[in-house]
């Protein structure tokens, strides 16, 4: 007979899932590593394509491509696949991004007057949080890119879920993703593959204060029509 998850612990498991901005630098076991990644294969994907192409950096390479990540924040030299644009939202899905920034921010203690500690907070996202691994998603291009990048996505969300039933934290990234060039470039990946986004993960440091604020979640009513 097979075991089963139930309601109750997985109605758990994605409410304990949160993004976490402070890591601890223990590596995780790779045999554990290893089982999370088993685990989100088994991710649905269109006519099971399964058209995710992963890519985890550790250690020296890890250094190496924050580095050059860093650099190219500096000079400017974005170059993300995917379109963009925070002003692109508008009512509420601008508000929940503004209460996401704002949260962040008062987790932190800067006030909206200090553009320079905003800015090195920016900045971390490039150090992947103190994360002792980074996955990089990347996607064959087909089309319109829609149905292929809800694949990966899906994908995504399995190993987030993943990691946490393995006490493992993670935050997926698009920042990392506007500088897909520069991963390429240090991870010799093909050109001809497009990267999504990324997943800073490992043991969260709980005892920083940007990892005890949670962020709300609209309430159903508001996200599902019945007819």
């Amino acid at each position: 007979m097979m075991n089963t998850i139930t309601p109750s612990t997985f109605s758990e498991l994605i409410r304990k899932r949160k993004s976490i901005r402070q890591f601890q630098s223990t590596p995780v076991p790779e045999h554990v590593l290893h089982e999370a990644l088993e685990d989100a294969q088994y991710a649905p994907s269109n006519c099971n394509t399964q058209p995710w192409h992963v890519h985890i950096v550790s250690g020296a390479k890890k250094d190496e491509l924050s580095q050059a990540l860093l650099h190219d924040v500096v000079q400017g030299h974005a170059s993300p696949d995917f379109e963009f644009d925070f002003n692109l939202y508008h009512g509420r899905y601008a508000q929940r991004q503004i209460e996401q920034v704002t949260l962040f921010y008062q987790s932190l203690g800067i006030t909206r007057e200090d553009r320079e500690q905003r800015q090195r907070a920016l900045t971390h996202n490039f150090e992947f949080y103190d994360a002792p691994h980074v996955a990089f998603l990347f996607m064959p291009s087909f089309g319109d890119n829609v149905r292929v990048a809800s694949d990966v996505g899906m994908y995504g969300q399995s190993l987030l879920l993943a990691l946490a039933a393995r006490g493992i934290g993670s935050i997926p990234q698009t920042s990392i993703a506007m500088y897909a060039d520069t991963v390429r470039r240090v991870l010799n990946v093909p050109q001809e593959l497009k990267l999504l986004f990324g997943i800073s993960f490992g043991y969260a440091d709980e005892e920083q204060p940007v990892n005890q604020s949670h962020i709300g979640r609209d309430p159903v009513k508001d996200a599902v029509t019945f007819h």
